[in-house]
């Protein structure tokens, strides 16, 4: 069912969704060695906060974080991974609840919104966001994307998962590939090593990089050259497809 205000979403929750449980998505984008965040800004027209959403009573909670992100986003076919479960007894405060209702212009309904204990499944995804097109939904006014230096004003406890999503990016991300998506279908081990630097924020030693993807096996060398540039001209790579998502689950070994 899908709700076309925030005074029917609040009329119906108790009945369609699982009222202490919630999924946040949190949907970095990356291009042109930028890392940036989406928000969706509220009714509040100060206040913004992630693409979230409630659980539904009968629906698994990988499929619940899919569902919310294309209703609150219009994004689609992204590939979203759970990273934390953020159930704090501060979260579970009555006057942060309150704030949050009152910030979303509703009344704070005692019969199901005071609750003992008020959980958010955090998930997280990577897009080149040159290649997607977010929009907001019904119910706020705007969608953007913001740098994570500069991030407005957040509801609730937005700020500190945004932050735990990318501490637990960054690690992984010194394990597993990342890129498949970011980068066109043939690239340079530079242009793959800038995406790893930007993410992580720090500078990598080049042939320590270029070892460890080439050991890998992820890369395939192209025989052909890139074309630019006067000096000796790097080799071209694309992705291994069966091996970049066997080491999705596996892992690249030693980190970075």
């Amino acid at each position: 069912m899908k709700l076309s205000s925030i005074e029917e979403f609040f009329s119906h929750a108790h009945q369609l969704y699982l009222p202490a449980v919630s999924i946040d998505n949190v949907i970095f984008g990356f291009h042109e060695n930028q890392l940036k965040v989406l928000l969706l800004q509220l009714v509040n027209k100060s206040v913004w906060a992630l693409p979230g959403g409630f659980v539904g009573k009968s629906e698994h909670i990988d499929e619940a974080a899919a569902r919310i992100l294309k209703e609150r986003t219009g994004l689609n076919d992204i590939f979203l991974q759970q990273f934390y479960t953020f159930g704090q007894p501060e979260r579970s405060n009555n006057k942060i609840l309150v704030k949050a209702l009152q910030m979303l212009n509703q009344e704070f309904d005692k019969d199901h919104w005071v609750l003992q204990r008020f959980v958010t499944v955090g998930y997280y995804a990577l897009v080149e966001y040159a290649n997607v097109n977010p929009h907001p939904d019904e119910v706020s006014l705007a969608c953007a994307w913001h740098d994570l230096d500069k991030l407005p004003e957040l509801l609730m406890d937005h700020a500190e998962i945004i932050k735990k999503a990318l501490d637990e990016m960054r690690l992984k991300l010194s394990v597993q590939p990342i890129g498949y998506n970011l980068l066109p279908k043939e690239f340079t081990m530079k242009n793959l090593q800038s995406i790893y630097e930007t993410i992580l924020g720090r500078k990598l030693d080049r042939a320590n990089f270029n070892r460890k993807m080439l050991s890998s096996g992820i890369l395939d060398r192209k025989e052909k050259h890139y074309s630019g540039g006067a000096h000796k001209a790097p080799y071209l790579y694309s992705f291994n497809r069966k091996k970049y998502f066997k080491a999705l689950s596996s892992g690249l070994g030693r980190g970075f």
